[in-house]
């Protein structure tokens, strides 16, 4: 008996010594057939068993569910968060994130290794987009690691319409800003989920633990 990931093969053979002299082996089904055109068919079906084990495993790698592959780097969705088409092809991926006060959502840009813009620049143009709270503040947070730098910024106020089509048609009130550029080998990617307070709020730490899952796509040779 022989397992293969999963799958169990019985092969039982038996040998007959024929009047000629010739050695035999006989097949499950009864028939008997010279040894090496048997050992051909057992190995056949072993080999046909391994590449459909290998292939099983293969696709559900590939199609893992919350990994969002983004070029040259992956990130692994928070437990609920929706992974969606993109409504832009300006988008590298796109997220809906459930929550008490209605749906969030996450967008991903990527335009290229180097391009975009810095990280300063883009995160001052995202805290433009939200009128902040009287008394409240942007909270700023920067960490490195796998050879990949993060910066954040957390505003929440009222997010202002935006410009072609982009945001809001009407002020939203009560609502949250969470921004993100990760900087590294074939970027950087810009990450920015919105929403109102009571969804983007208790989902801050989530979308700081999927900046944390962040991996650059290792390049073979």
């Amino acid at each position: 008996m022989t397992r293969v990931r999963g799958f169990t093969i019985r092969l039982k053979s038996f040998t007959k010594l024929q009047p000629s002299g010739e050695t035999k082996i006989a097949a499950p089904s009864g028939d008997c057939v010279s040894g090496p055109h048997w050992l051909r068919r057992a190995t056949t079906v072993l080999l046909v068993g391994v590449c459909f084990a290998a292939a099983c495993r293969s696709e559900s790698e590939v199609h893992s569910p919350g990994v969002v592959q983004l070029p040259g780097l992956t990130v692994v969705l928070p437990d609920g968060w929706q992974q969606v088409p993109p409504s832009s092809t300006m988008r590298a991926a796109q997220a809906t994130i459930p929550g008490a006060g209605g749906a969030g959502e996450l967008t991903v840009f990527f335009f290229g290794t180097g391009q975009g813009g810095g990280a300063e620049a883009n995160l001052q143009r995202w805290m433009q987009q939200i009128a902040p709270d009287p008394g409240s503040e942007a909270e700023r947070t920067t960490f490195e690691g796998d050879g990949l730098r993060v910066t954040c910024v957390d505003v929440h106020g009222t997010l202002q319409p935006g410009q072609m089509g982009m945001g809001p048609s009407e002020p939203q009130a009560d609502s949250r800003l969470l921004g993100a550029v990760v900087e590294g080998e074939g970027g950087p990617w810009f990450f920015k989920a919105t929403g109102p307070e009571k969804t983007l709020g208790p989902q801050r730490n989530a979308f700081l633990a999927m900046l944390h899952s962040a991996r650059l796509a290792r390049r073979s040779g």
